[in-house]
This record gives C-alpha cells, structure tokens and sequence, in this order.
C-alpha cells in the first residue's frame, strides 16, 4: 500500500537516512521517537508538504514522490488541528469539498455521512473556539477523512487531548481501521503504539532502526533505544562463556547467572524484562538456575504496581502487583533474593 525506498532528507544540520519501510493496506503503523527524531519530517514527505532529496514514495503502487499533496489521496491530521477558527465545525469540514468544486447537495451528504461516523453530529453548528480537545480532534479528523484519502496520517494526535478524552479519540480511530483505513501515526508514546498499532517503527536520529510488529519490536529489541522505549530498565554488560554445556554470563566481574541459546560473542549486552524477575523475602525452597541474593535498594509507586531496586553487584529492577508487594515482608535495606528464567535474558545484537 505505502511504500518507501531509500528516502533521505537534509534538513539544515538534520539527515533523514535512507529510510526503507513497507505498509500493507489497513494497517495501523504507529512510528515511535522522541523530539527531533524525524518522524514528522517523514510524515511530511509522505503527505507532499516537502520533497526528499532521494529515494521514492509509492502509493497502491503508483509513485507519488513528485505529486503535489492534493493529488496524492493523503489525509494529513496536525498535532495543533489547524481548524479555523472563524468557521462553525460544519463549514470546517465542508471547505476541502467547497475548494474542489463539489455541488451544495453532495457537500451536505458528506458532511452529514462523516460527522455522524465520528459522533459529531450535534456540535455542526458550533463555532471551533467553544470546543474540547477531544472535540477539535474529531473536527480535523472529519474534515481530512470527508475527502475519502486512501492514506490517514497522524501528526501526535493525542498531544493535546486530556486524559480522559483519549479514549474516546482512540476508539474512533480503532473504528476507522477496521473498516479498512490505513493509518500513519506518529507519536514519543509508546502506550499509544501498543494500544493501537499492528505495526511499530522505531525512528532514531533520522533512521529507523527497527520495524515489525508490537509484540516482534518490544519483545526483541535490536538494540538498547528500542528497549528503553519498551519500557526495558534491566541493562547488564557481560561476558559469555560455555560451562558443562550450558551458556553463562558473567556481569560485573563476578556476578554469574546462566542464560538460554547457543553461539554468544564473548561479549555484550542482555537485558531482562522487569516483570519477567521474581522477588523473595528469603532462600527459595526451589530456586532454579538463577537464585541471587541482594540488598533492596528502593521501592517505589509504579504505574502497574510497585517497582523494587535491588542491588545485587548489579541493579536489577523487579515489577511486581501491589498484592504481590503485601506479600512481601521486605523494606529498603532489608536481604532479598531474585530469581528469573534462563531464557528470560535476551541479548541485543545490535549493541
């Protein structure tokens, strides 16, 4: 459906790099990066707000690289809205068919058709001043989508929304998706990628460095940006080695813990999931292969429940529920004892 070859883009000091991606029709591709990655760079070179340097733009296989942006069939969505202000949200919606010369009779259809998609029937009237957040976000969405494009791209799209109205923009755009639209969107949330995406890219310094879907990307990270993103704080330098035909890692100069797989360098990163650690108040019964004994560090609040730091040569940081942390009878300086999976441990190769 959209696809990019070697698309690269000098903006001032900034280079998009040779940027390849592949989106079948009716996915749902969210980019992730922080400020000043390059994302919405991209995003404006797909839309055809600026031309690449190199490289192509395909749509439905028909190249639209040098396509001015109302002839490529894309809706572009800004993080600020760009409504106007001075209009009702009717008149919004219907300019892009007044400017393409559509007749009084079909314009009513379609704005009557694409505000009651999107449960905005009631507001037409109003002017776009004495809206929500919520409600503008809907106003830019019907007013891009009235105009049928094949191609939704989304500029942050939550940026400005309270909390309680994302979930109602982020059920509308699901709907929007499974009725067959693909949707480009850009956002530094990772919770938004996983809430929405059937695909994830990772745009680092001007290249995407990882592509696939959520659970491929953030389960497998190709390098330490991409695992940080996901939310990975477990981060260990190591050494392997092969001992009674099992792998070792050796961090830290004398912590040891074995690890799941075959054919290691002899040196480089692993990481382990913060849920995929389990914390005791003593000696297990049954430890297993990876049994370490600690000092908690910290406890903290955490979003999914209380985060423990132990400090075992090694910072190791656990999740756990609060249910789970009741159980528990540990404080700040008291021993613990963590234990995980052998396979638990991943190693980045691209590290």
């Amino acid at each position: 459906m959209l696809k990019l070859e070697r698309i690269s883009k000098q903006l001032g000091s900034f280079l998009l790099s040779e940027i390849d991606l592949d989106i079948p029709g009716g996915e749902y591709f969210v980019l992730l990066g922080r400020s000043g990655s390059g994302k919405s760079q991209l995003l404006e070179l797909i839309a055809g707000l600026s031309d690449p340097d190199s490289g192509k733009i395909w749509l439905d296989g028909e190249d639209i690289t040098c396509r001015k942006i109302q002839e490529r069939q894309v809706g572009l969505v800004f993080q600020d809205y760009a409504v106007f202000p001075n209009m009702t949200v009717a008149s919004n919606i219907a300019y892009s068919l007044e400017s393409r010369g559509f007749s009084r009779k079909n314009i009513k259809e379609l704005v009557a058709g694409i505000s009651g998609e999107l449960n905005i029937t009631g507001i037409l009237d109003r002017t776009v001043t004495n809206l929500s957040g919520g409600e503008l976000q809907r106003v830019a969405l019907a007013r891009t989508l009235v105009t049928s494009p094949k191609l939704l791209l989304l500029d942050e799209p939550m940026a400005s929304i309270d909390a309680s109205l994302k979930d109602d923009v982020r059920n509308s755009l699901r709907q929007l998706n499974r009725k067959g639209l693909t949707i480009v969107h850009v956002t530094h949330d990772y919770r938004e990628a996983i809430s929405l995406a059937t695909m994830v890219g990772v745009i680092h310094n001007g290249r995407l460095v990882q592509t696939g879907s959520p659970h491929e990307v953030f389960s497998s990270p190709v390098n330490k940006f991409v695992a940080r993103y996901a939310g990975i704080r477990n981060f260990f330098r190591a050494d392997f080695f092969s001992e009674g035909g099992k792998w070792k890692a050796r961090c830290n100069g004398n912590m040891i813990f074995s690890i799941s797989g075959s054919d290691y360098p002899s040196n480089g990163l692993l990481i382990i999931k913060s849920d995929e650690i389990k914390i005791h108040d003593s000696v297990p019964l049954y430890p297993g292969e990876n049994c370490i004994r600690g000092l908690v560090r910290e406890i903290n609040p955490s979003e999914f429940g209380v985060e423990i730091t132990v400090d075992a040569g090694e910072n190791f940081f656990i999740d756990v529920t609060r249910n789970e942390f009741r159980m528990l009878n540990i404080k700040e300086s008291s021993e613990a004892w963590i234990t995980f999976d052998p396979a638990s441990p991943k190693f980045l190769s691209g590290s």
